[in-house]
């Protein structure tokens, strides 16, 4: 197939069967001409939000520190929010609140202080940065070893790279659901079963599941999780990010940050430390409700979509994709990063070329915005309520031209 042969006509049809293809404009929109292949590292704002937060603005001016008595237990109830609407989980589970790499340093580190005779945790090798530097500064503190998991660059870890290292002495595994790369799925319920069985504790990131893929957590036997809202969630830059504590573990498990935010009695100002019950024992310090107010209008417009039909489409979309890809860049140079089955596969869609620095700049240059991540893959985030087939189709057009030109 050659470039005058792109199917325009294809990309069309599939916008116009698109279910979801009015929640586009729910979104503010972007500069003309633009195509934004990137949700999947930022989201786009929601209309809902930019509005909420002008109102919050009038709120501050006018009612001051007066406002918290609403806004106090905001952590609270966007993670209830999240928890139905997104991840499977029940009322007081989750808490929206900190970053993703304050929430894995918690999570972690209270999971260690609970298995208090096993010296090894486990990670792979290609999970996402913050998530090993934590594990490796947990580890350098505490004199554990570190049991590092070879998964597929591509296909993502697996019950098979679990078993080796799994025995008596190990407490925890942190792994990514969807694979920050490749957009590879773990198999979450049978990697959980396993490691329970062998004694440990596992602390999944959903930061690239969450508001992508259906997630159960309750169903899963999932004790605990971390993410952001600022991908598929939509909740802007520096958005809060949530933890999520099963609720047979919120009084086993200790948070190592003991913060007045998790004070039982938070107002009295008391000489020590009584921990709240429940998942606000897991806040730390004041929360941003800014940040707060916008994460909620997103989660919201999730949770109204729904998640099998945002999961339906991101399938479509990268399905698209690498149809696309096998009749335009299938040649030397080029590798698809991402699983085929579209069962393994998140909603981005990653191709992996020598170039892929260079060629990232240069489509940024022509108005078109994927991401690059070392060593050699362009991320293609088809994020499904903002991205249309036709997106997909101008981005792959803009890369096929570039390659030609090499």
């Amino acid at each position: 197939m050659t470039m005058t042969a792109l199917p325009i006509e294809r990309a069309r049809q599939l916008d116009a069967a698109d279910p979801l293809a009015s929640f586009r404009g729910r979104f503010a929109p972007t500069e003309p001409g633009l195509v934004y292949l990137d949700g999947n590292s930022l989201g786009r704002p929601t209309l809902a939000a930019l509005q909420r937060i002008r109102a919050l603005g009038d709120e501050w001016a006018a009612d001051l520190i007066r406002g918290w008595d609403r806004w106090l237990d905001l952590p609270s109830q966007v993670g209830d929010l999240l928890a139905a609407g997104v991840l499977g989980a029940k009322p007081g589970e989750v808490a929206v609140t900190d970053s993703t790499t304050v929430n894995v340093y918690r999570l972690a580190a209270a999971a260690l202080d609970a298995r208090p005779g096993r010296r090894a945790v486990a990670i792979a090798r290609p999970e996402f940065p913050t998530d090993r530097y934590v594990i490796e500064g947990l580890a350098r503190e505490r004199d554990l070893e570190i049991r590092w998991l070879d998964a597929d660059a591509v296909d993502g870890p697996t019950t098979a790279d679990l078993q080796p290292v799994l025995d008596s002495n190990l407490a925890l595994v942190v792994l990514s659901h969807v694979t920050y790369r490749s957009a590879a799925i773990a198999d979450a319920p049978a990697i959980t079963t396993l490691a329970r069985e062998a004694g440990a504790l596992v602390l999944w990131d959903l930061s690239h599941s969450g508001g992508s893929v259906p997630l159960e957590l309750e169903a899963w036997g999932v004790d605990l999780a971390i993410g952001c809202t600022y991908k598929y969630l939509n909740g802007g830059p520096g958005a809060p990010a949530y933890l999520y504590v099963r609720r047979s573990m919120q009084d086993e498990l200790r948070p190592p940050i003991q913060g007045w935010f998790a004070q039982a009695e938070q107002f009295e100002m008391g000489p020590r430390f009584e921990r709240a019950n429940g998942i606000r024992g897991w806040l730390v310090g004041t929360p941003g409700i800014l940040g707060l107010t916008s994460a909620a209008a997103g989660i919201e417009l999730v949770a109204e979509a729904g998640i099998e039909a945002i999961r339906a489409k991101g399938v479509a979309l990268t399905d698209y994709a690498i149809e696309l890809y096998d009749a335009l860049l299938a040649t030397p140079g080029c590798a698809l990063g991402s699983p085929r089955d579209a069962a393994r596969r998140g909603a981005h869609v990653a191709i992996r070329h020598p170039a892929a620095r260079r060629l990232t700049s240069d489509l940024a240059a022509r108005g078109v915005i994927v991401d690059f991540r070392e060593p050699d893959v362009m991320r293609f985030g088809l994020s499904p309520l903002t991205t249309s087939f036709d997106e997909v189709r101008l981005g792959i057009a803009k890369l096929v031209e570039l390659l030609s030109r090499l």
